[in-house]
């Protein structure tokens, strides 16, 4: 499983470069998304949240077909929006209600290359639309309100925080540690 970028990581608010050639590559890395993403128990996920600045996502909606989108541009999306509960696997346990087209029409290459247009609704819509956000250094929470966004980004700051310390501590307790092994090896070897 590929470890999955949080809020507050830089990677999340970068604009994504575009992918100059489609190789054999992306078969293999569109699989280990993919599996990633079903071990997360996710419907999509984008390259920027594991860490990669390329302009690609995979998603499986309610359809159960796995799509792979490479370099995608939203061409057209409904008057109709939708409101919909929305999480995100880089801002785990967090959902907010966000209003978004009903459809959208999109046109990418998948993973041999191949350019596509698909025309989605419903969830796939929705999935689509909020990977493609990914690819432009956005997420699900800057289209809602805007103290709950400030909330989230305040919470996970604290945890990065947290994790540091958390870390720090640990790193700190294996030096301890293993300078009292050397000593102690320092102390038979002095005895013999």
């Amino acid at each position: 499983m590929m470890r999955i970028c949080k809020l507050g990581e830089e990677i999340l608010r970068e604009v994504a470069v575009p992918v100059e050639k489609v190789t054999e590559d992306f078969k293999q890395l569109a699989a280990d998304m993919f599996e990633t993403m079903d071990q997360a128990n996710g419907v999509g996920l984008a390259c920027p949240q594991i860490g990669m600045s390329i302009r690609m996502f995979v998603v499986m909606a309610d359809d159960d077909v796995r799509r792979v989108f490479i370099n995608p541009q939203i061409i057209s999306t409904s008057n109709d929006l939708i409101e919909y509960e929305e999480g995100c696997l880089s801002i785990p346990g967090v959902y907010e209600k966000i209003m978004r087209p009903a459809k959208v029409t999109v046109q990418a290459l998948n993973e041999e290359g191949k350019p596509f247009t698909l025309e989605a609704e419903g969830l796939l819509a929705r999935v689509i639309q909020h990977e493609y956000d990914h690819l432009d250094g956005h997420v699900f929470i800057d289209r809602g309100d805007a103290e709950f966004k400030a909330k989230t980004e305040k919470a996970f700051e604290k945890r990065a925080e947290r994790a540091k310390e958390k870390a720090a501590a640990k790193e700190a307790k294996q030096k301890k540690i293993a300078a009292k092994i050397a000593a102690k090896e320092a102390a038979k070897a002095a005895k013999k």
